[in-house]
């Protein structure tokens, strides 16, 4: 049985089981602060959970794929060293939001392994929640007795808190778990040890294939446990485990879902699959993390040093490490990986094979990227070696920046010491990463009050579509510390206020109550939730308050809004229509919008672009908003959609014209109120991905009236108010002239000096000692020193220079005279400088010095005699 015969059997099964059947999320989480990642099957319905969202299928199944790299489920340094973790994998799950319970949820799942996919029953083994005394809870028996219906006692096994008490994290739903694992050793393995004694022992051949999670409790921030209205299930199937144990295989790297890659990486480094276990490791690691890769860029997210982006690129240096120290890469590779993992998975992850041009562009420039940075490690490596040649430890705090600063592992860098005799000071090293860390803990420290619900029964909507005010009144609030500093966190029943998401910022405001006036300082999305974010919340919370939005910075806001679109709308008439938004930024000063597009936008196409959504704006098009539209008929009518972006059935769908969008965000009534819109830059920020950023009506006016000024302030400078071009050329070929006048003269003075200083010259021990006070600037002191240097093979030349007021050294000294090793440039402006009152250097055959004392030219040119006497001795 196939992959994806092996997918497609789960949602088959569940979908004759009254389950809807629903598509994975993006894997980049946007609107959920606490999640940089899916990391769970069960992240989408987060809010389902949590009560902030209803319950529209009380049954659902699906695929959803994950990442884990980070925070608590961080499984990156077992991948590709064992058989069984990934970064990015598929979890195959079947909830019930207050439906079915324990009872479904154990039966299907005996049923589906044994009937279905036919796996042993002799090999499966399960665990139940054992109980807990620190939350005074019971062992989970009713899971307990219904799995004696299907397993024997001796292989229902109770479980401690970490292995089977499921937390969505330290607060928030939990409940107990009941876990289902697969024995895969071999008859005579199995005869001699009992299966039982190695569940969740670590063993790769006894592993964890589905994880039944019985939701029946909210886990306060005070630790304390409470029921919740309605109990949930929420369950988590490997796909890539159960590939393993339905191929029959002991490893997920020898399924069909990593093979095709392994094959590939095996073809392009000509190393043989199964030749060592560290070249097997490297591809392994390199198979596992195309897939993070090439996921995370389809759905959106670019490889950057913030955030997300920051983990994507981590992830992908991490694959380039290893391809280039174990397999010997030390060309970009990975990016030829992807059309292999389009083919394997891009039937059903429809987003790889959309976006699989972008995504191998985008990796092939990362990965080009990072392995001139790895040169520039191995430099630096190299050069710290050979200034320390007696050490036998390489610096520990050395060996961190190699890591902080060029992506290298500490493991690379143990064996380049290695290689050269040494060690690496692990505990220095430890050292830095420790402090690294405690920074970064600090930097990301937030303590989270529980809600204070005043009231449970609101809707929580926003109105601010239609209104920038509103009487309301709080239905939950919070505290917070970040920092050292409180603050609030405020949900409404009804608020105007528009949360960050979909690229626009957030509504600032005010909250008034009574006389109290309070700031809202941002409005952020946790999910579904709409929160408030001020330092203060009023005398009494329950009272009823107005909620106002700042109509000024709204109007701007919007503004911006409807341009992205306007200007979305000009690319892909003026560039083509293989242009996608790869992301924006909408704030009240300007707009940001990133697309696809494989080169330079040119002045021209910059200017029709502007041309267009000028003319758009002239036009007045009116908004035509439909709010609720379903999805198909969204997509039947033209409307772009993301992709990364998760959808619902019903969409909010936003036309202007022939501009026809899905989009959240605010906008204007009509786009004569945009009144102006001016490109201010155009530039790449990844390969494949353009960013234009602009500016509309006050900003854009602004813009406009100060290069009005500029154009006549430069009218009045070349006096010629009728055409200042005319003027200002006239004005550059002047200025040319009289540049090569100067040249000509500094070439005759530098010619004249030469003269004089070669009469000048003086013989000291077979040293040709030439020393002046000239009146030139840096480059010329330059040229005349080349020149006199190069005139012969024993001249030293020492020049005191004098320009604009500022004193200098230079020192200049044959070939033949370096070469004898008692003359060394540096080492003379060193001592000479200090009777300018400064300090220089340079090599051993040109070296310069400024300073702060012009009086002291003249006694550094009489020291220089006397030095290089001593010298030449």
């Amino acid at each position: 049985m196939n992959a994806q015969q092996t997918r497609q059997i789960f949602l088959d099964f569940f979908e004759k089981k009254s389950h809807h059947i629903v598509s994975s999320a993006p894997m980049v989480i946007k609107d959920d602060p606490t999640l940089m990642f899916t990391n769970a099957g069960m992240n989408q319905f987060k809010d389902i959970f949590l009560g902030n969202s209803p319950v529209k299928f009380p049954r659902i199944a699906n695929t959803q794929k994950c990442l884990r790299v980070s925070g608590k489920h961080n499984d990156l340094e077992e991948v590709g060293h064992d058989t069984y973790h990934h970064t990015m994998f598929e979890m195959l799950g079947n909830w019930s939001f207050g439906d079915y319970f324990k009872k479904d949820a154990i039966n299907w799942a005996w049923e589906l392994l044994t009937e279905v996919y036919k796996i042993d029953k002799d090999r499966l083994y399960v665990t139940i929640f054992g109980g807990d005394e620190g939350d005074n809870l019971q062992p989970d028996m009713e899971a307990h007795d219904l799995w004696k219906a299907h397993v024997p006692e001796n292989r229902i096994l109770r479980g401690n808190k970490k292995d089977n008490f499921w937390e969505m994290g330290d607060s928030g739903p939990c409940g107990p778990c009941s876990e289902i694992h697969v024995d895969i050793r071999d008859k005579k393995e199995r005869a001699e040890v009992d299966g039982a004694t190695l569940v969740n022992t670590g063993d790769p051949k006894v592993i964890e294939i589905w994880n039944l999670v019985f939701m029946e409790f909210n886990r306060l921030a005070n630790g304390n446990l409470q029921p919740l209205p309605a109990k949930h299930v929420d369950t988590g199937m490997g796909f890539e485990r159960l590939c393993m144990v339905l191929q029959q295989k002991q490893s997920n790297y020898d399924t069909d879902i990593f093979q095709p890659l392994i094959g590939k990486i095996a073809d392009i480094s000509g190393i043989r699959y199964g030749a060592a276990d560290k070249t097997d490791i490297a591809m392994r690691v390199i198979a596992d993390h195309v897939r993070a890769i090439a996921f995370a860029i389809a759905d959106g997210q670019l490889p950057s040093n913030n955030k997300a982006g920051y983990v994507i690129r981590r992830i992908l240096r991490r694959a380039v490490r290893y391809g280039f120290t174990f397999l010997k890469m030390d060309e970009p590779f990975i990016y030829k990986l992807i059309p292999v993992l389009s083919e394997q998975m891009g039937a059903y992850f429809i987003e790889l094979k959309s976006q699989q041009t972008l995504v191998e562009k985008v990796i092939h420039e990362e990965e080009a990227s990072f392995l001139r940075t790895l040169s520039h490690g191995i430099t630096k490596f190299n050069n710290y070696i050979d200034s320390n040649p007696g050490n036998t430890l390489v610096d520990g705090a050395f060996a961190f920046e190699l890591y902080d600063t060029y992506g290298f592992p500490i493991d690379l860098t143990g064996l380049m010491a290695r290689e050269h005799g040494k060690e690496v000071d692990m505990a220095g090293f430890s050292k830095g990463l420790e402090l690294q860390k405690e920074r970064s803990r600090k930097d990301a420290s937030i303590e989270v009050e529980d809600w204070i619900v005043l009231d449970d029964k609101a809707a929580e909507t926003f109105v601010g579509y239609d209104t920038l005010s509103v009487a309301t009144k709080i239905t939950r609030y919070r505290k917070v510390r970040t920092k050292g500093r409180d603050a609030y966190q405020i949900a409404l029943a009804s608020t105007p206020f528009y949360a960050e998401s979909g690229g626009q910022v957030g509504d600032r405001g005010t909250l008034k109550s009574g006389d109290q006036i309070i700031p809202v300082l941002d409005t952020k999305k946790e999910n579904n939730l709409i929160i408030h974010l001020t330092e203060a919340i009023p005398a009494d919370p329950a009272e009823s308050l107005v909620a106002t939005v700042s109509e000024a910075a709204r109007t701007d806001t919007a503004n911006n809004h409807s341009a992205t679109h306007l200007l979305h709308h000009a690319l892909r008439n003026v560039i083509g229509t293989h242009v996608e938004q790869k992301g924006s930024y909408v704030h009240p000063d300007y707009l940001r919008f990133d697309f696809s597009h494989f080169q330079k936008v040119t002045e021209e196409e910059i200017h029709e672009i502007e041309k267009q959504v000028n003319r758009m704006i002239r036009q007045n098009l009116v908004l035509d908003e439909m709010r609720d539209m379903p999805f198909d008929k969204a997509k039947e009518a033209g409307a772009l959609a993301l992709f990364g972006e998760k959808y619902g059935d019903s969409v909010r769908v936003i036309r202007f014209g022939n501009s026809v969008e899905l989009c959240g965000g605010t906008h204007v009534h009509a786009t004569g109120q945009i009144g102006l819109f001016k490109i201010t830059s155009e530039s790449a920020i990844a390969a494949g991905v353009r960013r234009i950023e602009a500016i509309t009506a006050g900003k854009a006016e602004a813009f406009y009236d100060h290069q009005l000024s500029l154009i006549s302030e430069i009218k009045e400078l070349v006096k010629n108010p009728v055409d200042p071009v005319k003027g200002l050329r006239n004005l550059l070929e002047e200025n040319q002239k009289l540049r090569a006048q100067l040249e000509q003269i500094s070439m005759e003075k530098v010619n004249e000096l030469y003269h004089q200083l070669m009469a000048g010259s003086r013989d000291i021990n077979g040293c040709r000692l030439i020393t002046g006070k000239v009146n030139l600037d840096a480059g010329s002191a330059k040229d005349l020193a080349f020149r006199l240097m190069d005139a012969s093979d024993n001249h030293l030349i020492i020049l005191g220079t004098l320009h604009d007021d500022k004193p200098g050294i230079t020192v200049a000294i044959s070939g033949p005279l370096v070469n004898t090793g008692k003359y060394n440039a540096a080492a003379i402006v060193k001592e000479l400088a200090k009777e300018i009152s400064g300090g220089g250097g340079g090599q051993p055959h040109y070296a310069t010095a400024g300073g702060k004392n012009p009086g002291g030219i003249e006694s550094a040119l009489g020291k220089a005699a006397s030095l290089v006497a001593g010298l030449a001795s």
